[in-house]
């Protein structure tokens, strides 16, 4: 019989390659440096293989083979974790912990309502919550440190499978006073001259709010507006807008938790195709939990619809 790599030699691999450290790498997996290095070293030699360029000096290089082997350790340790949720999901449906990342232009606007909602509906279940930029969130979901995560679409998940609960209206953000601010609803077309404000990369809403001006589908002229400042947070953009740098995008359930409360900013909706984000989940293929992850969806739905009166959201002048 083939000697098979244990779940421990799996997790040490695809520690070191998301630390690129083998001491971080060992304290994540709660090992020494030197248990995690000879681990990874039995490995190679049980494999009759190289997966590290040991000519690099102190740098972690894999080889073309080591790296081919990190996703397939990636996937192993995904169908091991599928196979203890299975067994848990089957005795006790919605209970037990559950690892949710969310997204920043999401988590302080939805969760204080979605949290106390959830522990309501699902008394039994555990949430660990960790927010971080979608990229790194699809990361970990597809690493197994993560279950779920409530991000906004279209976004590059990486083959995972998604639920759309709703939809998330682009609100226009102007400095007091702005021209625009005579018209009740804005359009993409009247926004092409004005200096948009972006979040700086990483983050989705840098492209869902491109894409909703019209920049992705052609319709304005270049790639996108220059950017002298990207801001990391939509405080830093509100701030910015009601300084007079520029205008920006804002998705509603900001806008509705008080985000521009106090600034003096002119909200007006965004009009046309696309002038919205939507808002859902996202998990791992075949993830053995799944019809525990779309169960969560009504009270997301519930959550977002009760967020506040439809009054509450008309136009701010």
């Amino acid at each position: 019989m083939i000697p098979l790599p244990t779940p421990q030699q799996l997790r040490y691999l695809t520690a070191l390659a998301e630390h690129q450290h083998f001491g971080r790498a060992a304290e994540a997996c709660a090992v020494t440096q030197s248990t995690l290095s000879a681990g990874l070293l039995a490995l190679e030699r049980q494999m009759d293989a190289r997966i590290l360029d040991r000519d690099a000096g102190k740098r972690v290089v894999f080889t073309a083979l080591g790296r081919d082997l990190v996703d397939r350790a990636h996937t192993a340790l995904a169908a091991l974790t599928a196979m203890v949720e299975t067994a848990d999901a089957a005795r006790a449906p919605m209970s037990g912990k559950l690892r949710m990342g969310v997204i920043p232009t999401i988590s302080p606007f939805l969760l204080p309502l979605l949290m106390p909602a959830l522990r309501e509906a699902f008394p039994a279940l555990r949430l660990f919550l960790r927010e971080d930029t979608t990229q790194r969130l699809i990361e970990g979901l597809g690493a197994g440190r993560l279950d779920l995560v409530l991000l906004a679409l279209p976004c590059a998940c990486q083959g995972s499978e998604t639920l759309i609960v709703a939809r998330d209206a682009f609100m226009v953000a102007l400095p007091p006073g702005h021209r625009l601010a005579e018209q009740e609803v804005i359009t993409a077309a009247a926004l092409a001259s004005e200096t948009l404000l972006l979040l700086e990369d990483g983050h989705c809403l840098r492209a869902q709010a491109l894409s909703a001006c019209g920049y992705e589908r052609g319709e304005q002229r270049g790639a996108g507006p220059e950017q002298d400042f990207a801001a990391t947070s939509l405080h830093t953009l509100v701030q910015m807008v009601a300084g007079g740098l520029g205008i920006t995008l804002l998705p509603q359930i900001a806008v509705r938790a008080g985000l521009t409360a106090g600034t003096g900013i002119v909200l007006r909706p965004l009009a046309g195709e696309g002038a919205y984000r939507s808002l859902g989940f996202a998990w791992r293929p075949g993830a053995a939990r799944a019809a525990e992850y779309r169960a969560l969806a009504p009270v997301l739905a519930a959550t977002i619809g009760t967020q506040s009166k439809p009054e509450d959201i008309a136009p701010q002048a």
